[in-house]
């Protein structure tokens, strides 16, 4: 190895520095940190004692939502993050004051704190909390936090005085699953469980991702060099096959008899402009705004059109073109109950003299959408493909009057008046007014 072996006594002098620089900076930042953790642990006390005094029966719940709230707001962070660290605060300085006093000293870093803390979370005697809070600051002095963990879970171990089943057993009712955004159109997916379960989950998927390497290797070798080869990583067919299983499969363990969950289908909502779904160029331009997941996280447009394009159902939001203001949403495909709505109202083909069923014709907008055409039944009518494709695509022009009645115009200029077929139902009159005696 040659790595700083040409460096001057200057350049090592000056790496020193940085070294004990950075350990200095380090040191302050832990302290800082735990003089935070010190004022939050205070705020969330100071609302319990309101709460206490005002004899809340919430036991200040929304004492601390409301405390939690100021701080957020003059942070410009979210309450619930506040809240969150209050309580990961107190936790800290209540229950472990040895290990909060040692990050204010700068001994030990917050990374340290958090591991020490999380591996004796459930030790509940002060004595036995003490102890095991002395054993393991020490060794965090001289250990990374990684390392830490290890160490810690053991010494923890052995002032439980509860057995591990008895602990998992209630442990096991935090299991959860939940989601963290990241950038550039990605996410997280996380998951709490139990060790075993999720462990096994993990090597079943290692398991397929091994499969399908070795069975692309194998059909690489017998195919042309001129197919195109599957070079996915298996951290990345894990998630592939994650996202298969999760999307496609049926829970088998929990199936209804009827299979109702086998049947359900993931929902999510995707907000693009359609200037930015129509332009080719839009992934490299910067004068349309990108595709949203959730009207918070851009997402890229190749997954926007093809979400586009599968959509059962689209809400159009029309805005302001100036300020961009919201000023009425309506959706580009109808809905089911919309559907069954029209079906019964046209009943077949609303153009003249045709008969084919309404449920094997298509819902044409009669004023287009992308004019500013609204789906609704107002604007909405059956037409069979062929006189669908009619007219789109020749001089054929029509119009729709209330009551669901379309004016037709022919190329020569001749008009149609075809109006939906009367339902088969029975219907009631007035009756004459009895005869007044003389």
């Amino acid at each position: 190895m040659t790595a700083l072996l040409d460096a001057t006594d200057t350049q090592l002098a000056m790496l020193a520095d940085l070294v004990a620089s950075l350990e200095a900076a380090e040191a302050t930042l832990s302290s800082m940190q735990a003089a935070r953790d010190g004022m939050l642990a205070m705020a969330g006390r100071l609302a319990v004692d309101i709460a206490r005094a005002g004899a809340h029966p919430d036991h200040g719940d929304m004492a601390i939502r409301t405390v939690a709230a100021e701080i957020g707001a003059a942070q410009h962070v979210s309450d619930r993050t506040i809240e969150r660290r209050m309580a990961e605060a107190s936790w800290l300085v209540e229950r472990f004051p040895t290990v909060w006093q040692a990050q204010g000293d700068g001994r030990i870093t917050a990374a340290h704190a958090r591991v020490i803390v999380e591996a004796g979370a459930h030790l509940d005697d002060d004595t036995d909390r003490a102890a095991y809070a002395a054993e393991v600051i020490e060794l965090a002095v001289h250990e990374s936090p990684n390392r830490l963990r290890r160490m810690a879970r053991r010494i923890a171990e052995r002032f439980q005085e509860r057995s591990i089943t008895e602990r998992h057993r209630d442990a096991r009712e935090l299991r959860r699953v939940w989601v963290k955004d990241l950038d550039d159109g990605m996410a997280e997916l996380g998951a709490r469980g139990p060790a075993v379960l999720l462990h096994g989950m993990f090597d079943r998927l290692s398991q397929m991702a091994h499969a399908v390497q070795e069975e692309n290797a194998r059909a690489a070798r017998d195919a042309a060099a001129t197919l195109p080869t599957d070079d996915r990583t298996v951290d990345q067919l894990r998630a592939d096959l994650l996202a298969d299983l999760v999307l496609t499969g049926t829970p088998a363990g929990h199936e209804t008899e009827e299979g109702l969950l086998g049947e359900i289908r993931a929902r999510i909502e995707v907000t693009v402009p359609v200037l930015t779904l129509m332009d080719d160029d839009a992934p490299t331009t910067t004068t349309t705004p990108p595709a949203e997941l959730d009207g918070t996280i851009p997402i890229d447009l190749a997954t926007a059109r093809t979400m586009a394009g599968s959509a059962t159902g689209w809400d159009r939001v029309l805005t302001h073109p100036i300020s961009g203001a919201l000023l009425a949403v309506d959706r580009y495909r109808p809905s089911e109950q919309l559907r069954r709505h029209l079906r019964a109202r046209d009943q077949r083909c609303r153009f003249p003299g045709c008969g084919i069923a309404a449920r094997k014709c298509d819902l044409d907008h009669t004023h287009a959408a992308s004019t500013g055409g609204a789906t609704s039944d107002t604007n909405l009518s059956a037409f069979c493909r062929r006189h669908h494709m009619l007219k789109h695509h020749s001089p054929w022009n029509v119009d729709q009057r209330p009551g669901g009645v379309l004016k037709w115009t022919s190329p020569t200029g001749r008009t149609y008046i075809d109006r939906p077929p009367l339902q088969n139902t029975v219907t009631f009159t007035a009756a004459d007014p009895a005869p007044v005696p003389f």
